[in-house]
């Protein structure tokens, strides 16, 4: 059985961000996972216009064909204000069939938080595009300081998040080959 297409999208883009940190602690843990291809969609890389343009620009449509490639979601995100950032929704609403009949997972971070409420707010976003959220997120507290990513609590955790990941993902392959999603 071909590896599941992975892509973990950072979500951040605020200059000294720890979201390009955390993603690629995640994205070390995912490709020790034997039934994944990992792939990096860091939203700091797309020259996203301010607005939403009339027509999608080369930026909108080259992440809207990443997303379609891909056959699960890690998003790596930050929590600020009890939610999660704009460049993540503005990202999110480039893309919508895309998302569809595919399982999204969560790496959430915060300041003396894990970024749970970000999280909160991303499952309905997701689940109104048609996308099966995950109910095991990994969460970083960042404590102000260097994140503390190797515990071995936190690699456990992503195991677990991978695990379900693959289990969905490869069970939502097989069910839009046989059957197309419609919604």
């Amino acid at each position: 059985m071909a590896p599941l297409q992975l892509a973990v999208i950072i979500g951040s883009t605020r200059e000294g961000r720890m979201g390009d940190r955390v993603g690629r602690w995640f994205v070390d843990q995912a490709r020790q996972h034997d039934q994944v291809t990992v792939t990096v969609v860091d939203l700091a890389d797309y020259d996203f216009p301010a607005s939403y343009p009339a027509e999608p620009t080369a930026p909108m449509r080259s992440f809207a064909a990443r997303i379609g490639q891909a056959e699960a979601f890690v998003v790596v995100t930050p929590e600020y204000n009890h939610s999660f950032p704009a460049s993540v929704k503005q990202a999110i609403d480039y893309a919508y069939d895309e998302w569809q009949a595919k399982p999204v997972g969560f790496v959430s971070y915060g300041c003396g938080s894990v970024g749970l409420h970000a999280v909160d707010q991303l499952r309905t976003v997701f689940t109104a595009l048609h996308a099966v959220t995950m109910r095991d997120v990994v969460g970083v507290d960042l404590l102000c300081d260097e994140p503390m990513l190797a515990t071995d609590e936190l690699g456990r955790t992503a195991g677990v998040l991978l695990d379900q990941l693959c289990w969905w993902g490869l069970a939502l392959r097989d069910g839009r080959a046989r059957r197309p999603y419609v919604s």
